[in-house]
């Protein structure tokens, strides 16, 4: 087995279900919480760095080549992972939501803030993302179970099909929702973290003089003494540290106490003591850099061991695959891919979502990364550039909310985020030195969603300038009405648009081909606000037009799912009377084809038009009942 700690990070969008101030028995129960969930792939074993340096580093001490490549990691894990996540940017939160879209909102409506730069920056670091989603269940899962081959070398030819077993079984249960999940899987998660800080223990007790890698000067003496390897080893040291952005794309799901209890008071010990352990057998034995983490245990606990650090990485997998929910929620709400149906898990925490689509899409793209690479060694090529590039993304996002957000001076800013930014960029540089190795895969399926979503934000900008020349506005549709007089219904009628200034398509048909009027009308809006939550006292705005027609502007937090009729409810006791079982919801469905003149290339337009067909039901998406909605069709060409 390769793979010696599993599951990677879950990103932002989730509520925050914890409060300052909370006892120190919830503050316990999020810490075990944020164990299972947060911490599950904060790391992976040395021995892929160890097996770098022994086998490419050339001429030199075995003990150097150890302590320097253990040195490394240690550092890495003290300065990426403790510096820039755990004390820098866990502060950098909106309104206690973190993670790269998250950075985007903030940025999109700062003073002086270059909102397509920042987008393109969110979407970058959002398709960076995905990819990095596609790998970790398959490394983690793909890891464990050829760890079984320690056992007996009869699981050798059932590995993958075992693989794809534990895998669909693991995307099978997502629909149980986050809270479940952590429930159950934080306690054991604590508990193999015991087993890795004993494990590392008895090994460091053998041989104390790993400890000396405490020393930089070991880890600096390393990459000047062999250069070019040393520098393509590093890619393999930050595999030691692939989890790291879940601690602060988390922050929604569990704060930042719990993260930084958690990561201080139990998983860096342990990962600090297991791989000093692995270290120490090394020097002991340097064929040991196979497997150096199961041979920290007796014989009689191999067993025991495999399987629970088979379950450990099953458990971890599981994780990236709600942050994909959540990251994806995100990106809907700010216009960077379709809508796409959402089902939420818990009645308490408006964070905690499944989203078929999303986790079926994933399923697919997992399972081709394990048969196409049929190994963890193969996929652990491909393993850092995703996530490198999203630390990189993140660093930059940081950098402009700390500048233009928070009004540090600029020189401040830099001093504090410059070694971040060198360290990340190289990190980032030694993992493409992988390319030809696998690194590619994790770039072409992040350049293809980057397409997906630059497609779908000019195709939205191209038909609302389309339908803009035949807009009409409320204005002069109510100076046309009192010359017209129509035929006047009992009831309130609910016409949905995203231009309140202007009379809704729907509206207008039913004008033209009914040839009535509602004795009440709304024209709603619903927006999406840089806030991840809007408070229900700021739900709502209210502005009446005349007799006939009033806009009501309903504005949710990016992470959270539209619920037009519990909006409604509140609207009510804002002084709008209106009962809803006598409303009528309006609403236009668009029918896209591509125009003899359109701004869209062919291959756009046609990719465009498919994603708007796979769009979620706008009735479904937020939340109206079907039995009080229609639907009125409308052409319009690209």
């Amino acid at each position: 087995m390769s793979h010696a700690v599993a599951g990677q990070q879950t990103n932002a969008g989730a509520a925050s279900t914890h409060q300052a101030g909370a006892s120190p028995q919830s503050l316990l129960a999020l810490a075990l919480g944020t164990a299972g969930v947060v911490y599950g792939d904060i790391g992976t074993s040395p021995l892929y760095a160890f097996r770098e340096a022994l086998a490419h580093a050339g001429p030199g001490g075995l003990e150097n080549k150890v302590l320097g490549v253990l040195s490394l990691i240690l550092w890495t894990l003290a300065l990426v992972v403790t510096v820039k996540y755990v004390i820098v940017l866990l502060r950098a939160d909106n309104n206690g939501e973190g993670g790269t879209l998250s950075l985007v909102a903030l940025l999109q409506h700062a003073k002086g803030g270059r909102s397509g730069f920042v987008i393109l920056l969110g979407i970058i670091g959002a398709a960076l993302f995905y990819g990095d989603a596609v790998i970790t269940p398959a490394i983690s899962v793909l890891s464990a179970v050829e760890g079984l081959k320690l056992i007996t070398p009869v699981f050798e030819p059932y590995i993958l099909p075992l693989t794809v077993v534990l895998l669909v079984a693991i995307f099978a249960i997502q629909y149980r929702g986050t809270a479940r999940v952590a429930a159950l899987f934080g306690p054991i998660m604590v508990v193999w973290f015991l087993i890795l800080a004993v494990g590392g223990l008895g090994g460091l007790v053998s041989n104390p003089e790993v400890l000396a890698a405490l020393d930089p000067r070991f880890g600096i003496a390393f990459l000047a003494e062999h250069g070019t390897i040393g520098f393509v080893t590093l890619g393999a040291v930050f595999l030691a540290v692939t989890g790291a952005e879940a601690l602060y794309a988390d922050l929604g799901h569990f704060g930042r106490a719990p993260i930084r209890l958690t990561w201080l008071g139990l998983v860096f010990p342990a990962l600090a003591l297991n791989y000093l352990g692995q270290a120490a057998v090394v020097l002991e034995d340097p064929s040991a850099a196979s497997d150096p983490f199961f041979l920290l245990f007796p014989e009689w606990a191999l067993i025991p061991v495999v399987v629970c650090a088979t379950g450990a990485t099953v458990i971890a997998s599981q994780a990236v695959i709600t942050g994909a929910f959540s990251l994806s929620r995100q990106a809907i709400q700010l216009g960077l891919i379709p809508r796409l149906t959402i089902s939420h898990t818990s009645d308490s925490h408006a964070g905690q979502i499944y989203m078929p689509r999303i986790n079926m899409m994933l399923l697919v793209g997992v399972l081709c990364a394990v048969f196409a690479f049929r190994s963890s060694a193969g996929l652990a090529s491909a393993y850092g550039i995703a996530v490198t590039g999203t630390m990189v993304v993140t660093t930059m996002l940081a950098f402009l909310v700390v500048w233009r957000v928070w009004r540090w001076s600029f020189l401040a800013t830099a001093a504090l985020f410059s070694p971040l930014f060198v360290l990340d960029v190289t990190f980032l540089s030694a993992n493409l030195s992988k390319m030809g190795h696998g690194g590619l895969f994790p770039l072409v399926v992040s350049a293809g969603l980057i397409v997906v979503m630059l497609t779908w934000r000019r195709g939205v900008r191209v038909v609302s300038e389309k339908t803009r020349h035949a807009e009409v506005s409320m204005e002069e549709l109510a100076r046309l009405l009192e010359l017209s007089h129509p035929h006047r219904v009992k009831g309130t009628a609910v016409f949905l648009t995203g231009e309140p200034e202007t009379a809704p398509r729907a509206l207008l048909h039913n004008l033209k081909h009914n040839k009535v009027l509602h004795e009440k009308n709304v024209i709603l809006t619903v927006t999406t606000s840089d806030r991840p939550r809007v408070p229900d006292a700021e739900r709502i705005e209210i502005t009446p037009v005349n007799d006939d027609f009033t806009q009501v502007t309903m504005t949710f937090g990016y992470a959270e799912t539209p619920n037009v009729p519990q909006g409604l409810a509140i609207a009510r006791t804002c002084g709008w009377r209106s009962d809803i079982m006598s409303t009528s919801f309006f609403l236009s469905r668009r029918s896209l084809r591509r125009g003899p003149q359109s701004k869209l290339p062919r291959w756009q337009a046609a990719l465009f038009i498919h994603l708007a067909r796979n769009a979620a039901d706008a009735t479904d998406f937020f939340q109206i009942p079907t039995g009080r909605t229609l639907e009125v069709g409308v052409q319009v060409p690209l």
